[in-house]
């Protein structure tokens, strides 16, 4: 076991890959069952008539979960009321969560140019995270501390050096190494925590590249993942499993933790989009039976697209004027399909069953 001072930075981080061979009996056996899920996830996801459908509300729930476990604490209902009526809002940790969601979809555009994850493209989301001009670490003193105060790790110091330990991390992401893309992944993720190579917003951008790099390997064509809420209810052991790496060298407990967490999740990804499924039939047979005048494929995509929409929605989507589309709505109200609420001035539309999927999985 190497020697490991807390208080002293870890300027000897190992590069990747490790020298020993990581991937155990265990690992390899977890491999397999989390690839198969994850597998039936992305056929899922692409066999569905529009598969891009339910990304926005997805994304937003990874901002909200990976926030939260930075203490970043929103409502659901203060999220989708903000982002529907474009409104300013004066809560802090919904706009650091709208950045999250901003900063995830700035990484999607950015790997369509280029489907590689680099430093630049680290730098490029922490500063949406953040919202202003922030580089790599440079200041020296930087550690991390538990809720007691007490040193837990002093991550590597010095700007040169932690350029050096981003350029072996890219090169490791970007070249096969004959690992498993699912274990490579994990590797990926702990050393870029290990690195903490800015001054803030590590955590947020480190989740983020977990799915940016689910895209690129090819894993899961459109990253409709909701990781950060399996890390949320497992947050120590996702903190004592990260330590034993640096600590103990102990890869097996940290690679079955992000292996069961990826199963975990796909799985229950898997159920979530079954059920937004069937209600979505289900409602655009009630609505045609209902209302068939009001009714159309169109309408139905926006009121599944994310669970609060407005009258402007409908405008934007050319489904007729705004009399008009201000008529479906009161209609679909009327009869039980949505409800209203005001937000200021404006009257805004709530698909409350699909509100009520969505925060099941939030609260499962």
């Amino acid at each position: 076991m190497k020697s490991f001072k807390r208080e002293i930075p870890y300027n000897q981080l190992p590069e990747l890959p490790p020298k020993k061979d990581i991937q155990s009996k265990n690992v390899l056996l977890k491999t397999i069952s989390a690839s198969r899920v994850l597998a039936q996830l992305n056929g899922a996801l692409i066999n569905l008539p529009n598969p891009t459908l339910f990304l926005d509300t997805i994304h937003l729930q990874e901002a909200k979960a990976s926030s939260e476990i930075e203490n970043i604490i929103t409502t659901n209902d203060d999220l989708y009321k903000t982002l529907i009526t474009e409104a300013k809002t004066e809560n802090s940790a919904t706009k650091e969560v709208l950045n999250y969601k901003k900063a995830l979809w700035l990484g999607l555009e950015k790997l369509e140019d280029k489907p590689f994850i680099t430093t630049n493209l680290c730098i490029k989301i922490v500063q949406c995270i953040r919202q202003n001009e922030a580089g790599i670490r440079s200041t020296p003193g930087t550690s991390l501390k538990n809720g007691r105060g007490e040193i837990i790790y002093t991550p590597p110091s010095g700007i040169e050096l932690i350029q050096d330990k981003l350029a072996n991390l890219e090169k490791f992401i970007n070249s096969d190494k004959g690992i498993d893309p699912l274990i490579k992944m994990a590797m990926m993720h702990y050393q870029f925590e290990a690195i903490h190579p800015f001054s803030d917003g590590n955590g947020r951008t480190g989740r983020i590249l977990l799915l940016l790099y689910l895209k690129t390997s090819g894993l899961l064509n459109i990253p409709a993942l909701y990781l950060s809420d399996y890390i949320i209810k497992n947050k120590i052991s996702y903190y004592k499993s990260l330590q034993a790496v640096t600590e103990s060298n102990n890869w097996e407990q940290y690679l079955l933790f992000m292996l069961d967490m990826i199963e975990v999740t796909a799985t229950k990804g898997l159920l979530q989009l079954e059920a937004i499924n069937h209600l979505m039939a289900t409602t655009a047979s009630k609505i045609k039976l209902k209302l068939p005048k009001v009714y159309s494929k169109e309408l139905v995509e926006i009121l599944f697209k994310l669970p609060y929409s407005k009258r402007q929605t409908l405008i934007d989507a050319q489904l007729g004027t705004p009399k008009t589309v201000g008529n479906y709505l009161i209609l679909l109200e009327e009869n039980g399909f949505l409800q209203s609420t005001r937000v200021g001035k404006e009257k805004i539309y709530i698909n409350y069953k699909l509100l009520h999927i969505l925060e099941q999985n939030d609260h499962a």
